[in-house]
């Protein structure tokens, strides 16, 4: 079958109700991610941080074993206090555009749930740290590099297990011609899933998503209840084809290899940053060993998470448009795929076709726009070399 040239894939309402919600929380995700590095290097960079940790210390009777959690509490909080604004915002304009089905009350108990996730993660992080460094105010981040390699993928082994059911609730998929027809499509990739689940994700939103999680023992299919009961039977498998590529092609493992390392980078380089004495006196901490430096490991490691996001998300959209690619491959119909595209596109209301900066500085996938001509361009090259598969 000849392709054919594309009609529009998005009619001009849809495309302008995409880029109005762009238009609409472009300002307040901005906000929220110039206070995030903002804060950090205000209090970081200067003595009022160090006042923080001394005074919230001081409340718990001013020692340093009180000052290290009361500090990394005072941190999270402020921190949440501080994009709480930005936050609120957002809810609200995706409530407004059909998006958000969470009201304000379960909204608020998310936040919590996170934060005390935070703290649950944070505490130890910060105790572990400050007892290396008074252990070796000088080489302590050797041992604390090795620390947080290790940290990395015991997180993603434990994460579908311990923090994911935090957020949704997870039920078996029901037996029929769905389940089996996703565990074939695993078969038939050679990727072993312990299950299929399906997430009560309409409880908060009315977007569409599956994933695969989990690491090994851990792994399974996982459906949004809400793409159940919007998309067509073949659409999910188009999705959960493109997430079982990530695992075909090693990604979540690779990725969490990566992680390691990044991590592991990372500390190092901070341990560079806090030993330089004009950022020292800048934060009024004697060393690094002193927990009136917290906030300014807090903005050292800010400013290295902002510069390393770019790159983090132009080696994302490489990795989806290899899943994309494998979806297609795997299934052979890239007329359903680009019917899933303008799905999920559609009821996510994705701006289809986004400003190339916004796309190259805080994009993790592509364009729906750029998907579908990726899928158009695959579907031409099968029939150029006598394949089916051809697309209209």
């Amino acid at each position: 079958m000849d392709s054919l040239p594309a009609a529009p894939d998005f009619t001009p309402g849809q495309a302008a109700r995409g880029r109005a919600l762009r238009r609409a929380q472009l300002p307040w995700v901005l906000g929220a991610r110039a206070v995030g590095l903002l804060l950090p290097l205000l209090l970081g960079l200067t003595p009022a941080g160090a006042g923080l940790v001394t005074a919230a210390g001081d409340l718990f009777g001013g020692s340093r074993t009180a000052q290290v959690p009361a500090g990394v509490a005072a941190l999270l909080l402020l921190g949440e206090l501080a994009r709480l604004p930005f936050a609120a915002r957002l809810h609200l304009i995706r409530r407004e555009y059909g998006l958000v089905t969470q009201g304000w009350a379960g909204w608020a108990v998310d936040l919590l749930r996170g934060l005390a996730l935070g703290l649950v993660l944070a505490l130890p992080v910060g105790y572990g740290l400050y007892a290396l460094t008074d252990r070796s105010p000088d080489g302590w981040w050797l041992p604390a590099a090795l620390l947080a390699a290790v940290l990395v993928p015991l997180l993603s082994f434990l994460f579908p297990l311990l923090v994911e059911p935090l957020f949704n609730r997870f039920t078996p998929m029901p037996e029929g011609e769905l389940r089996t027809a996703l565990l074939d499509l695993a078969e038939r990739d050679r990727v072993r899933v312990r299950e299929v689940l399906v997430a009560d994700a309409s409880r908060r939103t009315t977007a569409l998503n599956a994933y695969v999680s989990g690491l090994g023992a851990t792994r399974r299919i996982v459906a949004y209840d809400t793409l159940l009961s919007t998309a067509a039977p073949r659409e999910v498998e188009l999705v959960v084809a493109h997430e079982l590529g990530h695992v075909k092609h090693r990604d979540v493992l690779t990725g969490t290899l990566l992680g390691s390392l990044g991590a592991a980078v990372a500390v190092a380089l901070l341990g560079l940053l806090t030993s330089w004495r004009p950022l020292l006196d800048a934060a009024s901490a004697d060393s690094a060993a002193d927990p009136r430096s917290l906030f300014l490991f807090a903005a050292c490691a800010t400013v290295l998470g902002t510069l390393a996001g770019p790159f983090q998300c132009a080696a994302s959209r490489r990795i989806e448009t290899r899943a994309d690619r494998h979806a297609l491959e795997l299934t052979s119909d890239p007329e359903q795929f680009i019917a899933m595209q303008r799905r999920l596109a559609v009821t996510n209301i994705s701006d289809v076709d986004p400003p190339r900066l916004l796309q190259l500085l805080f994009a993790t996938h592509p364009s729906a726009t750029d998907r579908i001509a990726a899928a158009r361009a695959w579907a031409a090259v099968r029939v150029e070399r006598g394949g089916a598969g051809g697309v209209r």
